[in-house]
């Protein structure tokens, strides 16, 4: 067989490959068609299914040694960060902050221009709405919402888009977040 055959083969088995992947990762982790943006979006859906499957396992160890779990511990655990108290702007490196309560754990990390924003509590009714209402209120725009459930628990995953009026550090993101988990919010 001749280079250019080997090569040709090669080439036609990584573009299958690329069609498979792009087809088993969720559009929203795709922004283009090309083949960085097909492998950096499987990436980033790897990561977040990771930090399923940890909450899982955490929820399943627990489990064996407590009948009643608490949310806080499927969060992985990242120090809070004092790391912005500017107002959020445009930056490739990534920026975090988390704030716990004994009704829900939210954390923020801010890469570029997007957020990724998570929240772990006990499941209530209209906790969704009341988080996109209080984010819009922030001058943010959610660009795409995960919601995985584990009996009574949620994990809320939001990717949102950091308005021009927006002047909040990430941790006055989280703690804005954490009010709606508040019981007089909550009713």
């Amino acid at each position: 067989m001749s280079h250019i055959a080997v090569e040709r083969n090669r080439r036609r088995q990584m573009n299958e490959h690329l069609k498979v992947l792009r087809a088993l990762t969720p559009g929203f982790y795709i922004k283009r068609a090309d083949q960085a943006s097909i492998i950096g979006g499987a990436v980033e859906f790897i990561k977040e299914l990771h930090l399923v499957l940890h909450s899982l396992e955490s929820k399943k160890k627990r489990r064996r040694l407590s009948p009643s779990p608490s949310p806080r511990s499927l969060l992985p655990v990242t120090p809070p960060a004092q790391v912005l108290s500017s107002p959020i702007s445009s930056r490739t490196v990534e920026l975090g902050a988390c704030s716990s309560s004994p009704s829900a754990d939210v954390e923020v990390k801010i890469s570029g221009s997007n957020v990724i924003l998570r929240t772990l509590s006990k499941r209530a009714s209209g906790q969704a709405s009341k988080i996109i209402s209080a984010l819009e209120n922030l001058c943010f725009e959610v660009l795409h919402l995960n919601i995985s459930t584990m009996e009574d628990t949620v994990l809320y995953s939001f990717v949102i888009k950091i308005g021009l009026d927006c002047k909040l550090s990430v941790e006055d993101l989280a703690l804005e977040v954490q009010k709606c988990f508040s019981p007089e919010v909550a009713e």
